[in-house]
């Protein structure tokens, strides 16, 4: 009896511990599904959510670039392409080799296919050919049987009406880097397009958009079902720029075939009308790609047809740089505008003879006398007598040396050198190379539209800064009103001196450029001429009259410039040429000066500006499976 009860009390204790633990198990299992079902329930129901919808980006429109009259100079066109969705094809390479038979792929296309191929998702679809003729087209829908998983697509392609009249002020754009379309999902698209050069590079941000996004309902392996919703992009903004088309068109015309470059500046506010650069290029060639053959025909070419000369172009200014040497000894109080100056047609400075361009001199000169004959002597002493450092502080004031605030990432700074720069370089600054610089040679290196500047703020007494955007979406920039700019800080007699100088040149008999003289009733026009040396000249050559730069190789003949603003009696326009290897800038800058400026006059641009308005509303393109890339 005693045997049993104390198996009873072992099998009891058993039991209450078994309970116990049982007890213990099941209330830590409901804890856990109330954790799971109830504390934590909306997070498992979101992730189950996004595991079963799929957020996909959908391709804005890109921004279109107008001019100030309301025309398009970059905009967007139907473009039809080829995609290849390698999920509906058993076989993608022998998909791909059909294709190819029809559509021949270069070796580097195939690279790039095989790459995409790799590295992305097999329902992503991917360009096989972009900018398909109709023809092409054609074929390609013909043969469908035999192309399993190639479609057609349609797409926006970017189109430069222009051409390359307008290439380097608007830019081009190119497929991005495969880098680019890693960082951002959205370049991933096909037919997206990143901003590569000019205009189209400063505003790309602005230019793309945003993308819209569409969520569709994907099964185990991201195979779309159904769309459940849908924000469209927002496209890019419209944006308007400074530039008139038509004069652009005809600025590009009168320089013809010359290696040269010319900017007209409204000089009240710095809008640029016009930039020309010749020769030139067609933007739309980047878009769909540019051929070896074509890169090397473009980067052969001695007269540099990439290169924007008007801002990246440098240039010595030869003699457009007196005004600022003339103002600086003004300001320094080394000079006056009245006192005269003695020519014989030479300097002597230590050992060293400087010459002026007049072997026989021009006697004793006053600033204005100096400047209208453009005498070297005159600006050799005023040049030694003021010092480098206070020409540099006049020229940076008036926007040379320094990098122009223009939406155009190729503009550089280009150099007015002082006796810091020079010691920086480990050498020491000598009188001579004060005088040199006197008369725009030596180190300066100068651009295109810094001398447009320079004559705009001459000519109004005000620090404008040139600049290429008038509005975007319909709203001015502050830029486009005369007022935002401040009073430049140069005493008002020493810029009508400069101003009284350059009528001068033009308008009085002797100046060195009659041939700019406008034939306009009661308009006249002031100016400058330079010439610049790109090769050493001999003192025996200068003395004894044997130099003649017109039987010298193209490459080593001086650049022509010229300089000019009008109306003179109320400065509206600035205009700054320069011709490579052009020889001397009153016999052929001038003239195309005067033809240039002379077509400002009867257009007027400045007041042609259409009435910014908001742009239409521009729905974004639907997406199609080719136009969707799964967000990160």
């Amino acid at each position: 009896m005693r045997r049993d009860t104390n198996r009873t009390r072992v099998f009891t204790r058993r039991a209450l511990i078994l309970g116990g633990i049982e007890a213990l198990a099941l209330g830590g299992l409901a804890a856990k599904l109330y954790q799971v079902q109830v504390a934590d329930g909306k997070r498992y129901a979101l992730l189950a959510e996004s595991n079963r919808v799929s957020a996909r980006l959908l391709a804005p429109p890109r921004g279109r670039l107008l001019d100030r009259t309301g025309t398009p100079v970059a905009g967007n066109r139907m473009n039809w392409r080829a995609v290849l969705v390698a999920e509906q094809t058993d076989d993608v390479q022998g998909t791909l080799a059909r294709f190819s038979d029809l559509i021949p792929l270069s070796d580097h296309e195939r690279a790039r296919i095989d790459r995409e191929l790799l590295h992305s998702r097999r329902f992503i679809p991917i360009i096989l050919r972009d900018f398909l003729e109709w023809d092409e087209m054609a074929l390609i829908e013909v043969n469908a049987p035999d192309l399993p998983g190639i479609l057609i697509d349609a797409g926006t392609t970017r189109l430069y009406p222009f051409g390359a009249t307008l290439a380097h002020v608007v830019g081009y754009v190119a497929p991005p880097s495969e880098d680019e379309a890693e960082d951002e999902p959205v370049l991933a698209l096909p037919g997206m397009r990143v901003g590569r050069a000019a205009v189209e590079k400063y505003h790309d941000l602005a230019l793309r958009g945003r993308a819209g996004l569409v969520q569709v309902e994907v099964n185990a392996v991201g195979r779309v079902i159904r769309e459940l919703a849908r924000e469209e992009g927002v496209p890019g903004a419209e944006i308007t720029l400074t530039i008139d088309s038509g004069l652009q068109q005809d600025v590009t015309a009168t320089l013809a075939d010359e290696s040269a470059s010319a900017v007209v500046l409204d000089a009240r506010n710095g809008e640029v009308l016009a930039m020309a650069t010749t020769p030139s290029f067609d933007p739309s060639l980047f878009n769909s790609g540019v051929t070896q053959a074509q890169w090397n025909e473009w980067t052969k070419n001695r007269q540099t047809p990439l290169i924007n000369k008007a801002v990246a172009g440098l240039y010595a200014p030869g003699s457009t740089f007196k005004m600022v040497v003339a103002m600086a000894g003004l300001t320094a109080r080394t000079i006056t505008p009245n006192e005269r100056i003695f020519c014989p047609g030479y300097l002597d400075l230590g050992d060293t003879r400087f010459h002026c361009w007049s072997r026989y001199g021009h006697g004793a000169l006053d600033l204005r006398g100096g400047l209208k004959n453009s005498c070297d002597v005159f600006f050799y002493e005023v040049a030694r007598r003021t010092g480098i450092d206070a020409i540099a502080a006049m020229a940076n004031r008036f926007g040379l040396g320094v990098r122009p605030a223009i939406e155009l990432p190729e503009a550089r700074a280009g150099l007015v050198p002082t006796r810091a720069w020079r010691e920086r370089h480990g050498h020491h600054w000598n009188p001579g190379d004060t005088v040199v610089h006197g008369i725009g040679q030596g180190f300066l290196e100068i651009a295109p539209v810094q001398l447009a500047t320079m004559v705009a703020r001459i000519a109004t007494g005000r620090a404008v800064e040139p600049h290429l955007t008038r509005s975007v979406n319909g709203t001015l920039t502050p830029g486009a009103d005369p007022g935002f700019w401040p009073a430049l800080d140069v005493p008002a007699p020493y810029l009508h001196a400069a101003r009284e100088g350059m009528w001068a040149v033009v308008n009085e008999q002797g100046g060195t450029a009659p041939l700019a003289r406008l034939d306009l009733p009661g308009v006249q026009l002031a100016g400058k001429t330079g010439s610049t040396q790109v090769r050493h000249v001999s003192r025996e050559a200068r003395e004894h009259g044997h130099f003649n730069s017109e039987s010298l190789p193209w490459e080593f003949r001086p650049h022509a410039l010229f300089v000019a603003f009008a109306p003179y009696d109320a400065p509206r326009y600035a205009l700054a040429v320069v011709v490579e290897h052009g020889n001397a800038g009153a016999q052929r800058a001038a003239p195309l000066a005067r033809a240039i400026m002379t077509d400002v006059l009867l257009r007027d641009p400045a007041n042609r500006s259409a009435s910014p308005v908001p742009p239409s509303p521009v729905r974004a393109e639907a997406a199609t499976p080719a136009a969707m890339v799964q967000t990160r």
